[in-house]
């Protein structure tokens, strides 16, 4: 742990209001949340849709790991997706004019904020119920949808990371 930086998430205790059962799912978002903010100062707009070696953008994983816990969430509190959901889905991966970094990333930021307002008014009973994925109504739990919000953002955090160290590396090629 570098000097003057805290211990990661889970390491400094439950998150006030959110159940003990979610409190994991509460911890991975605020991480992700927090490691955002520090791979991302500084970054290069120019950089943003840069597909380094046909991988992912760094706007795209910005975009799509907000629209994913959104979606998640949406599923979790037994909804369709909106008209509006749908168009910000189409709309992952591609460059909006006038779009910056930190608009993506105080985006994301507002989006944990939510999920974690969601999880505060959540109760433990209810976590095995059944929930449905997706226009084809696939069958799951609202434990499983929180935690794949929780997990496909972590995985998309460190796909970024990777590509926000990869960027200068080859720009200087």
């Amino acid at each position: 742990m570098e000097t003057g930086q805290q211990p990661e998430v889970w390491m400094r205790g439950p998150i006030p209001g959110v159940p003990p059962l979610l409190q994991p799912v509460a911890h991975a978002l605020l991480q992700a949340k927090e490691e955002m903010g520090r791979y991302m100062a500084g970054f290069d707009d120019s950089h943003l849709w840069v597909m380094p070696a046909d991988v992912a953008s760094v706007g795209f994983h910005l975009q799509h790991i907000t629209g994913v816990i959104d979606r998640m969430f949406t599923y979790a509190a037994d909804k369709p997706l909106s008209k509006l959901q749908f168009e910000y889905l189409q709309s992952e991966g591609k460059a909006l004019p006038g779009i910056t970094a930190e608009d993506l990333v105080s985006a994301f930021g507002k989006q944990v904020d939510i999920a974690i307002a969601r999880l505060q008014k959540m109760g433990e009973k209810d976590l095995t119920d059944t929930r449905h994925l997706g226009r084809k109504r696939i069958p799951t739990t609202l434990i499983g949808l929180l935690f794949h919000a929780a997990e496909h953002t972590q995985r998309h955090v460190g796909q970024l990371l990777v590509t926000v160290k990869l960027l200068p590396l080859l720009q200087n090629r």
